[in-house]
């Protein structure tokens, strides 16, 4: 049977990171996990596992990933986030395809918990690329929306069953993300020279919104379903004026 390196990258991650780790034991031969020096528990709960432990420095989440994946054993690797977890379905699709794997890279679903509630409209499907070989592609060096990058020739398939996302908490969490975040966009594009009139941020904001809860059917997903997509206007909003104060200002 072929074998599998799983690839975590954490950072103050002690209420995630044994649901994470609980989840690759059954289908990962190796699990590597890379931390950005941790000053809560998550060095101690990885160490209760058997996984190959090392440290860091965070310089951005695509070099982050690629020099994990660097440390990996062997050649098809399986890669997580530390708030994300395997359903049952797919860790029964991945230990059927390493009987025989005949793609270089599988596509999975992303099930996003948000506020306990399951949103199984308002993102989903949220595909990822998360199982490779990588000989055929690597994580690009993105250090926002990093993805995994592909060989044109590179077979491509998408698995049964979901990347479980357990994504925020409470409603302060998202918006202290929202906060992070949408800082370190406003800085990258600033440093390429872009500029978004308030009216097109405008015009974004009301286009996210629908996009979210009309057309991807978030209404279906309730009152949490109307909140992350007011979330998702609310961040791209913030994105566009923090950009343009920090154009205003000339300053980074």
């Amino acid at each position: 049977m072929n074998k599998i390196s799983a690839v975590v990258i954490t950072y103050n991650e002690e209420k995630n990171i044994s649901r994470c780790l609980n989840s690759l034991i059954d289908v990962a031969d190796e699990i590597v996990v890379v931390d950005s020096f941790s000053t809560d528990k998550t060095e101690e709960i990885c160490k209760q596992y058997n996984v190959r432990f090392f440290k860091n420095e965070f310089k951005g989440y695509g070099e982050q990933k690629k020099f994990a994946v660097n440390l990996c054993t062997y050649d098809y690797i399986l890669s997580l986030d530390a708030d994300e977890a395997l359903s049952d379905e797919l860790k029964n699709e991945i230990h059927k395809i390493k009987e025989n794997f005949n793609a270089d890279g599988y596509v999975i679903n992303r099930l996003n918990y948000y506020c306990g509630k399951w949103l199984n409209h308002v993102f989903y499907p949220d595909k990822k690329l998360r199982l490779w070989n990588r000989k055929k592609g690597n994580w690009n060096l993105e250090q926002l929306h990093e993805e995994v990058e592909m060989e044109s020739n590179a077979k491509i398939k998408t698995l049964k069953g979901n990347i479980l996302h357990y994504t925020y908490y409470t409603i302060s969490e998202h918006i202290d993300q929202i906060n992070k975040f949408s800082s370190l966009s406003a800085r990258i594009k600033f440093r390429e020279n872009k500029k978004i009139p308030f009216l097109l941020t405008l015009l974004r904001v009301k286009f996210v919104f629908i996009k979210f809860y009309f057309l991807k059917f978030g209404f279906l997903d309730g009152y949490y379903g109307f909140i992350a997509s007011c979330m998702k206007a609310f961040e791209t909003f913030v994105k566009d004026i923090k950009l343009s104060e920090l154009n205003k200002n000339k300053e980074i």
